[in-house]
Order: C-alpha cells, then sequence, then structure tokens
C-alpha cells in the first residue's frame, strides 16, 4: 500500500471563477492560477502523484507552459491519474479536506466527491471531501484564499486493495513442495498451524473444550 499526501494553496482573485473538485461555485471572486485554480483538483493530483513516486503536479504540468493555460485540473488530475496507473498502481481511496472562510462549501460537496471520483475512475465512495473554516484565524481567516490538504492510497498491481499480496483462497491450505538439500528428494511439508489454533485443538483434545 502507497501513501501521498498533497497540498496546495491559491489566493481569491476578481474575473475569475471560483472552480474546487471539478465544481463552479457562485462567488464574487474565483482563485489565482495559470489553469483554472482548481486548488482541490491540484492538491490530489499531487497527492496521487507523490504516492506513486512519480513526482508532483509542477513537474507534470509546468505553470509556464502555455498549453496548459487555463487547463481544467480535473482533466490533469485525470492524466495524472492515467500514468500513475501507468506505473502499475490503482487508486483505492482520498480524504481531502478544504479549508476556506467562504463561502460556504456544503452544498457542494457531493458534486464534488463525484466529480473527482470520475477523473480517477473511482465510485463516489471510494472519494471524501471535507470542508472546515479557519476559525477566522490568518490568511485563510482574512478571507485571502483556500488551502486544501488531501491524503491518498493507492495499491501496487500485485497487491489487493487492503495492501495484502494477493493470495488464492485455498492457498494456506494447499502442501508446500520443496527439495531436500541433503538427498535431492522431495518433501511434502504442511505450512505452521497458528499458535492459537494450536493451542485450542491442543485443549480439545486434552478434554479441556466447553
Amino acid at each position: 500500500m502507497r501513501v501521498g499526501i498533497g497540498y496546495d494553496s491559491h489566493a481569491f482573485a476578481t474575473g475569475r471563477k471560483l472552480i474546487l473538485g471539478g465544481v463552479e461555485i457562485p462567488n464574487a471572486k474565483g482563485l489565482a492560477g495559470h489553469s483554472d485554480a482548481d486548488a482541490v483538483a491540484h492538491a490530489l493530483t499531487d497527492a496521487i502523484l507523490g504516492a506513486a513516486g512519480l513526482g508532483d503536479i509542477g513537474r507534470m504540468f509546468p505553470n509556464d507552459d502555455p498549453q496548459w493555460k487555463d487547463a481544467s485540473s480535473i482533466d490533469l488530475l485525470n492524466k495524472a491519474f492515467l500514468k500513475v496507473g501507468e506505473a502499475g498502481f490503482q487508486f483505492v481511496h482520498a480524504d481531502v479536506t478544504i479549508i476556506m472562510e467562504q463561502p460556504k462549501l456544503a452544498p457542494y460537496v457531493d458534486a464534488m466527491e463525484e466529480r473527482l471520483a470520475e477523473a480517477l475512475r473511482a465510485g463516489p465512495a471510494q472519494v471524501s471531501v471535507k470542508a472546515k473554516t479557519n476559525e477566522g484565524m490568518g490568511w485563510i481567516g482574512r478571507g485571502e484564499g483556500v488551502a486544501v490538504l488531501p491524503s491518498l492510497r493507492s495499491a501496487e498491481a500485485q497487491e489487493s486493495p487492503d495492501g495484502l499480496p494477493r493470495v488464492s483462497p485455498a492457498a494456506p491450505y494447499r502442501t508446500a513442495v520443496r527439495a531436500d538439500r541433503g538427498s535431492g528428494r522431495r518433501r511434502k511439508h504442511l505450512p505452521a498451524v497458528p499458535a492459537d489454533v494450536a493451542v485450542s485443538l491442543g485443549a480439545f483434545l486434552a478434554g479441556g473444550a466447553s
């Protein structure tokens, strides 16, 4: 299992749309940036690239490259997701915290989860978005901008989503076969019995089981 942590922050700017998590939110100001300045998608892109060891959004989509001018950040997230898939990783789950005083984001959280999940080709249940204020403190509290902190889990291709190696359900019960180094013969070895099972079995055979 791999874990990636992202971060992004943007200042408010006039004459811009406010787009967060791929959702346009009515507001007098938007966020300053080279692309559409979707800080949620940017931070999540950093997280998924970081979990795969593939750098960050600035290396993949430089902010001095004209081709990314006013680009959809949800599209950039999807491109990063596809790159991570090519490297042998699969997305498991993301938990995103948005810190912002105004506007209130609760009415838009479900839509953001859906848009982010679409970009990651996942179900909405695999993406969690939470909106917090900074209780009036600092630059966020003064309404100067937004910060986003996501954590993300991904699994390597040979892993199951819970991080364990993929094993056939029958594997623990199969007979292990190995070569006898001394004679060259092959011997069968049963898998080791877990200690708690051995104790319970011993108690049962001794007549101590209830």
